[in-house]
């Protein structure tokens, strides 16, 4: 059994449904502390809804870089300036897990590690304890070829990621951001590989904001329409042009925003009684071609346009991020190349993740991990084989950033 999968199958052990972590992340500071490593632990959250976060940074050797010929060094280590200091690569995750859904439909327990058919099951298997625990294993890897690298290291793991959000790595990254901390490049273990490990990268995810609309009318009588106003006929004509609006032409890394009603409520129940008020929930998932300001501002210049009587609620779930290609990207892609030779595809799809808030104090940021085809779906696995295979990827990525192979 290797080290990546034997800390895998400790992980996936752990009864980690979100909020909470279970002791996992208790194992990996271990690790990480025998490695050198300062691990904190961050609590955070109501009593009825506590969240665990770890930020654990192995600092880089600072001195004039010592660069084999041929190889580019990092920028921060090819200034002759003694004091330079090494650039710092984060990696990212979350060691909570949805909940497993009926136990009996499982082929096994969710919680107990299995293996059927050259794969591993059990709930996280792929989302994200097979990342975490390689992203663990690669490193120590590399400490252990290069004990001082022109690199620093850091980890930030939450119990926050599947649930609301509102106390991991958000919280955590506005503490960094309070103490200055500079962060370079991260890589967010977030399964995004399809058909084959290394296929395709995240270097980007688009925005989410949601809208509670309330429009107002005047209950009454359904048979003296004339002493009520209908907020459901008020808000048709702008419902219609607002779903034939184009909000923007997306870019060459995103689609086109777009906007979807998920919920109408009007009415109370009564099939006599026009109803007084319509409530609209609606999302916009938003590309950088668009923000959430003028987008807000569009759609409530419809609502005035058809003179409604109205409130609106808004709630920015994140704001678009966008790595391009440059140092991370090149370093992730080169790693893939040399494990498995595929070209990674680069590619904006998808929901949300962490990287909304990582991208708000680190220049550079990805996602890249296992295949996530049976992500939050009974039985959930991965395939042992590759286990080893993403752990080198991550090792590659490592000694690239820190100028010991060419990018």
């Amino acid at each position: 059994m290797s080290n990546t999968l034997r800390l895998t199958e400790q992980l996936i052990s752990r009864h980690s449904v979100t909020p909470d972590d279970a002791g996992c992340q208790d194992i990996i500071a271990a690790r990480l502390t025998a490695l050198g490593f300062d691990c904190e632990t961050i609590i955070s959250g109501p009593a009825n809804h506590q969240v665990t976060n770890l930020w654990a940074k192995f600092r880089g050797f600072s001195a004039p870089a010592q660069v084999t010929p041929g190889i580019v060094a990092i920028d921060s280590i090819a200034d002759t300036n003694d004091t330079a200091l090494p650039r710092t690569l984060v990696f990212a995750g979350h060691t909570d897990v949805v909940p497993t859904g009926p136990l009996e439909q499982w082929d096994s327990h969710p919680f107990t590690p299995s293996h059927r058919d050259g794969r591993l099951y059990g709930r996280g298997a792929a989302d994200m304890k097979t990342s975490v625990a390689a992203m663990v294993v690669a490193v120590e890897e590399f400490l252990a070829d290069h004990p001082q690298p022109a690199l620093s290291i850091a980890f930030l793991i939450t119990s926050d990621e599947e649930g609301p959000a509102r106390d991991g790595t958000v919280i955590v990254c506005d503490r960094l951001a309070a103490r200055g901390e500079v962060l370079d490049y991260c890589i967010v273990g977030e399964p995004t590989s399809v058909n084959q490990i290394g296929d395709m990268i995240k270097n980007g995810r688009r925005g989410t904001m949601n809208g509670k609309l309330t429009v107002k009318g005047v209950q009454g009588h359904i048979a003296y329409p004339q002493l009520a106003r209908n907020p459901i006929h008020l808000f048709a004509p702008a419902l219609a042009e607002l779903v034939a609006m184009e909000w923007d032409k997306g870019n060459e890394f995103f689609p086109a925003t777009s906007w979807q009603v998920s919920n109408l409520h009007a009415g109370t129940g009564a099939s006599n009684i026009i109803p007084g008020d319509l409530v609209v929930d609606f999302n916009f998932r938003f590309c950088t071609a668009s923000t959430p300001e003028s987008l807000q501002q569009r759609l409530e210049a419809v609502l005035r346009k058809h003179q409604l009587d109205y409130d609106m609620a808004w709630t920015i779930g994140g704001r678009p991020f966008l790595t391009t290609p440059g140092r991370l990207v090149d370093a992730v892609r080169g790693a893939i190349k040399a494990e498995t030779g595929l070209v990674a595809e680069l590619s904006t799809t998808g929901g949300t993740s962490d990287g909304r808030f990582i991208a708000s104090v680190c220049a550079e940021v990805v996602e890249f991990g296992p295949i996530n085809a049976t992500i939050h779906k009974i039985n959930e696995n991965v395939q042992v084989s590759t286990l080893d295979p993403l752990k080198n990827i991550y090792k590659g990525v490592l000694k690239r950033l820190a100028g010991l192979t060419p990018a």
